[in-house]
């Protein structure tokens, strides 16, 4: 069993302004192994991180994301952050590169819940352009979105996402039949939903697993003690704690 990785989940949501240059920043100056960031598109094809399909909750802005240009979103202000817009991936993609870090990528669908078309060539077509597609996990939600990421290749590693309702359904036999079928090499579900015979399975499988919501001492030190492949938190400075002693 290999030493879990620590994944800043959307740079250090508790700590600092969520999926912002300011907590890349922080998040890198770590020694967190990997940056983990959300990104949608805008309405002129450019991958922009934010968690939320629409601008309301982290900016001076109202509405979804795709209904500006990259133009407009870089006039925008993400709040906390004393007057930063909010980053593109090609400028995150730079921090984590610069850093040495692996970068964890979700690749997110719109306001209604539909995967952006074009959001797959646009991300690798950012990544290529500074050689960060193999130093990049790719993950989502949408089954289909990481079968076309899979087929496309060249990842670090790729990741099905699922959350607590489908997981429980399908089951782990379900879950592994997915997994295989997508070309996922690693699943992630919320802390909570994992057990040791989940993850026997999962890895006589070949699969990897990881988790997110790892965001206090209980629910980190629940990751280490799975042996988990990573663990995305909120907190990474005491995760890192956490796993020195």
């Amino acid at each position: 069993m290999g030493l879990t990785e620590i994944a800043s989940h959307r740079g250090g949501a508790l700590l600092w302004p969520e999926n912002s240059a300011d907590a890349f920043r922080h998040a890198l100056a770590l020694a967190a192994e990997q940056l983990e960031l959300d990104v949608h598109l805008s309405a002129d094809g450019v991958p922009f991180v934010m968690h939320d399909a629409t601008l309301d909750r982290m900016t001076d802005a109202r509405g979804p994301l795709n209904g500006f240009t990259a133009e407009a979103l870089r006039r925008l202000r993400v709040k906390g952050t004393g007057g930063e817009p909010p980053p593109s991936l090609a400028e995150a993609a730079a921090m984590v590169r610069e850093a040495g870090r692996v970068l964890r990528l979700e690749l997110k669908s719109d306001a209604a819940g539909r995967p952006y078309p074009a959001i797959l060539p646009a991300c690798c077509a950012v990544l290529d352009a500074q050689a960060m597609r193999e130093r990049t996990t790719v993950m989502a939600f949408e089954p289909l979105v990481l079968a076309q990421a899979s087929a496309v290749g060249g990842w670090r590693r790729r990741v099905l996402l699922l959350e607590a309702r489908p997981w429980r359904g399908m089951g782990t036999l379900g879950a592994i039949a997915l997994a295989r079928t997508v070309g996922a090499e690693e699943l992630g579900l919320p802390i909570g939903e994992w057990d040791a015979a989940a993850i026997a399975a999962l890895r006589a499988a070949g699969c990897g697993v990881s988790a997110w919501g790892c965001n206090d001492a209980a629910t980190i030190t629940a990751g280490y003690a799975l042996g988990l492949d990573a663990i995305a938190t909120d907190d990474p400075p005491l995760a890192i704690r956490l796993r020195g002693a």
